[in-house]
C-alpha cells in the first residue's frame, strides 16, 4: 500500500491537472483507500458489455482467464472471439462511479464493429454522474470515433514499449505497434487520459519520456509482468528514472516492480 507520503504527493499533482473536480475528488479517495494490486486502482467496478479480443497477447491474463475457469459462460462458448453481450446492458451506474469498460477485451480493436460500440457509447451516455475508464491498444479508432465519445470516458492505451521491434521479434502482439499508439494518444485532444506501461518492456528512456510528455496523459500506471511470461523487462533502475521523470506532469501508480534478480 502506498505511504501516506506517496499518497499526498499524488493527490497534490491531481489538483493540478486538467480534469473535472468531480473526478478529481473519486480519484483522491480511491488512491487513498485502494491498495495496489492487479486492477487499476481508482475503478470501482468493471463491466463487460463487450468482451474477446483477437490480439493474442503473449501476456493476455483475460485469454487465458476465459478459457480455463470461464470456459463454460456463454460468451467465452467459442474462446475468447469478441462477444457483444446484451444481457450487461441492463446494467445501471451510480454517482461517482469509475466502471472499467470491457477489461476482458478491447472494445476499439478493428475487429469489433463500430455499431456495438456505439451500442456502449449510448449507454454509458445515460449515466453522466459516473464515469467510463475504457482502454484500448488501437487508440486510432478514438480519433475514428471521437464525436461519439461522452464526456464522461476516460480514455486510456497500453504502450508497453518504445521498441517496436521487440514486440515484432518476440511476437508479443498483433495489436497496432507502440510507436502507432503513441501518435493517435499523441493527437488525441481529449483532457481525461490514462497511459498503462504494463507489462513494462524494454524500452529507450529518453524516448519513453518524450511519448509522456506529448501525450499528456493526467495518470500512468507502470508495473511488470504479474505472470512471469519471460517478457524482455527492463531493469529496475531504468524503470524508476521513467517513473521519476514523467511524474513532474502525471500521476505515476506504481504496480508490480522488481529487479531481474526477484
Amino acid at each position: 500500500m502506498p505511504t501516506t507520503t506517496t499518497t499526498e504527493k499524488r493527490l497534490e499533482q491531481a489538483k493540478e491537472k486538467p480534469i473535472h473536480k468531480s473526478i478529481k475528488t473519486i480519484i483522491e479517495r480511491n488512491l487513498r483507500h485502494k491498495k495496489n494490486g492487479k486492477m487499476f486502482n481508482i475503478v470501482t467496478a468493471t463491466w463487460n458489455p463487450i468482451s474477446g479480443c483477437l490480439y493474442n497477447c503473449s501476456y493476455c491474463w483475460a485469454r487465458k482467464f476465459a478459457l480455463t475457469r470461464l470456459s463454460r459462460v456463454k460468451r467465452y462458448s467459442k474462446g475468447f472471439l469478441p462477444s457483444l453481450n446484451e444481457t450487461e446492458f441492463k446494467v445501471k451506474f451510480s454517482k461517482g462511479d469509475i466502471i472499467f469498460v470491457s477489461d476482458m477485451g478491447d472494445m476499439f480493436a478493428d475487429s469489433i464493429p463500430a455499431e456495438w460500440i456505439q451500442q456502449v457509447l449510448d449507454h454509458i451516455r445515460k449515466f453522466p454522474e459516473a464515469y467510463f475508464l475504457f482502454m484500448t491498444k488501437n487508440p486510432q479508432r478514438y480519433l475514428d470515433l471521437l464525436q461519439y465519445i461522452p464526456d464522461n470516458a476516460i480514455l486510456g492505451a497500453t504502450i508497453e514499449t518504445t521498441n517496436d521491434e521487440i514486440m515484432k521479434t518476440d511476437k508479443v502482439s498483433t495489436a497496432p505497434l507502440p510507436s502507432q499508439r503513441y501518435e493517435s494518444m499523441k493527437n488525441l485532444k481529449w483532457d481525461n487520459k490514462i497511459i498503462s506501461i504494463e507489462p513494462v518492456i524494454d524500452f529507450d528512456l529518453n524516448v519513453f519520456i518524450k511519448w509522456v510528455e506529448d501525450i499528456k496523459p493526467f495518470l500512468v500506471y507502470v508495473g511488470y509482468d504479474n505472470y512471469r511470461h519471460r517478457l524482455r523487462e527492463p531493469p529496475i533502475e531504468k524503470t524508476t528514472a521513467l517513473m521519476d521523470a514523467i511524474s513532474t506532469n502525471s500521476i505515476v501508480i506504481k504496480k508490480t516492480l522488481r529487479s531481474k534478480n526477484s
